[in-house]
């Protein structure tokens, strides 16, 4: 796959919400009818309820999930080299090498490998095998012989195999003859009547007539008798007899796959450049993740390693991107949220904007672009501006978000104050979900000043909901801390009904920070915040504020 050919990601945040989930699929939609290349929306980290209910109410399948991005096998030159047959004769095998430039030959069944031939194990068939027997302990089939010599099949059947005897070179006379030839030898002569007989009448297996010398029909009537294979080659019993070894399969030199070191499409590049740089092996096979045979790899190959190309949407911190996001060429990131920490090798088209979802944004692009949006690409938009600005009710939401969401709802079809009380109603039925999975299902972290802060926020449309919800998370938020990584951790239940939320702490001083942010009381590391409903625009800015205060 070349770099240019490559298709692009586009990604949302770690825990993805309805936004970042949404805004990838229609994000990556206006690119792909933009440019005409290919781009495939991800997520990274598992639905939501709401969102969930919102891709069932489009129609439209969820983004896959992506675990990580570093580059893998499957993002580098993989040298398809096809597959071939384990009775392939080794002078077969040596031609192929040649013509393809390659010192490896795969040896596959159907789609499945089988083993791996060098032209090492070519070199030893022709320099270290002296056995007479070889032939026939390789179970050599006839055919390949015939190949190899270039002969023509006189008597016989050449899709026999040679099972049984050795090969000799008839030079001398009939009555010494008799003294080594045994039953099922093959047997390299000349165009002499008398040896021929001779070695018919021994029970030779095979003769191999050479300078392409006439067999005579006596001769083919007895061979048929005796069911003895006849084949004439032009070459001279010399170079027949150097050659005869080469049709030897490659089965019989073949390294098995129990004993291979192979690799598959979806591992990552730095797990296995170790084992590699440990072998002297020249190539490596690849698999996929059915088990299937894919092609070659050497260590050269991993010097050209690609990169995933990605696009980010609706954030731009790293540890709120997905994994291994620092070994990919990011082009693109699109969001409205504060600027992070997140690097990159070159400039990138940065388009942030304060605005309450990142949707809003991606439906201006569409506009600014003159692309049509359908009903389905609306659906989802409008979705997202919903979900974020809690149906124009977050402080975050601005008039462009009003505008947008109204215009998408028109073209969608659905009433915005109706469909964000049933997608929220979806997303706030959380009585099957562990404390754990609520925790971390929408929560962001960030660095300020080298304190790293958790932040999880989950809507409810129920105040029963919400009192039951903040007893089962209360233990669990001191996890966030410590085992999580946070030095401090907060998590907002936030009411939509009544526009306001509460806020449970932990960490070290974490209490005493959202008491002096919003100037309140705290009781058992929790407090009510009337009119706050924005992780990102009033909670995280007031906690920011107090801490570097």
């Amino acid at each position: 796959m070349t770099e240019s050919s490559k298709p692009v990601f586009v990604i949302g945040h770690k825990n993805p919400d309805t936004d970042s989930v949404c805004s990838a699929i229609c994000y990556a939609r206006l690119k792909s009818e933009i440019t005409g290349n290919e781009y495939i929306a991800k997520r990274a980290g598992h639905l939501n309820e709401e969102t969930q209910y919102v891709m069932n109410r489009s129609g439209v399948n969820p983004p896959q999930y992506i675990k990580d991005v570093r580059p893998q096998v499957k993002d580098i030159e993989i040298r398809r080299t096809q597959g071939v047959s384990d009775e392939l004769s080794v002078r077969n095998a040596w031609k192929l090498m040649k013509s393809l430039d390659v010192v490896t030959l795969p040896i596959t069944d159907k789609t499945k490998l089988k083993g791996l031939v060098t032209i090492g194990d070519v070199a030893r068939s022709y320099f270290e095998i002296f056995d007479s027997n070889i032939l026939s302990t390789a179970k050599t089939s006839f055919k390949n012989i015939v190949e190899t010599l270039e002969g023509t099949v006189i008597t016989g059947n050449k899709d026999e195999i040679y099972e049984n005897g050795k090969v000799l070179i008839a030079a001398a006379n009939p009555d010494m003859m008799e003294n080594y030839i045994e039953e099922n030898d093959l047997v390299i002569l000349g165009n002499r009547y008398e040896s021929q007989l001779c070695a018919i009448e021994m029970n030779a297996k095979c003769l191999i007539v050479c300078d392409g010398a006439n067999v005579s029909m006596t001769i083919q009537k007895i061979a048929q008798e005796h069911n003895c294979i006849i084949i004439v080659t032009s070459y001279d019993p010399y170079t027949a007899a150097r050659l005869i070894n080469q049709s030897m399969p490659i089965r019989f030199f073949m390294k098995n796959t129990e004993s291979l070191i192979k690799f598959q499409t979806n591992d990552f590049i730095e797990d296995i450049q170790d084992i590699m740089a440990k072998k002297r092996h020249r190539d490596f096979p690849i698999e996929d993740e059915n088990g299937d045979y894919v092609g070659m790899i050497s260590r050269r190959n991993l010097m050209g390693a690609g990169k995933k190309k990605v696009i980010l949407v609706d954030h731009n911190e790293k540890n709120q991107a997905v994994y291994g996001i620092e070994t990919t060429d990011i082009l693109e990131i699109i969001d409205h949220h504060r600027l992070g920490a997140i690097q990159t090798m070159s400039p990138v088209f940065f388009r942030n904007q304060p605005l309450g979802c990142t949707a809003t944004i991606i439906y201006k692009m569409y506009n600014e672009n003159k692309v049509d949006i359908d009903k389905n690409t609306a659906l989802l938009l409008c979705a997202a501006i919903i979900s974020d600005t809690l149906i124009f009710k977050s402080p975050t939401c601005t008039e462009d978000d009003v505008e947008a969401g109204k215009a998408l709802a028109a073209i969608a079809e659905i009433e915005p104050e109706t469909f964000g009380k049933e997608m929220f109603k979806a997303g706030s039925n959380l009585s099957t979900k562990s404390p754990e999975d609520i925790m971390y299902q929408d929560y962001k972290c960030f660095t300020v000043n080298d304190v790293s802060i958790g932040v999880g926020q989950v809507n409810s449309m129920s105040e029963e909901e919400i009192k039951d919800l903040k007893r089962r998370l209360l233990p669990c938020i001191e996890n966030a801390v410590g085992q999580g990584g946070n030095h401090m951790a907060f998590f907002m239940l936030t009411n939509i009904m009544t526009e306001s939320s509460e806020v449970l702490c932990a960490g070290r001083n974490a209490a005493e920070l959202l008491a002096g942010a919003f100037n309140v009381d705290i009781r058992d590391k929790c407090v009510i915040l009337k009119g706050v409903v924005s992780r990102k625009k009033q909670l995280f800015p007031a906690i920011m504020e107090a801490l570097q205060q």
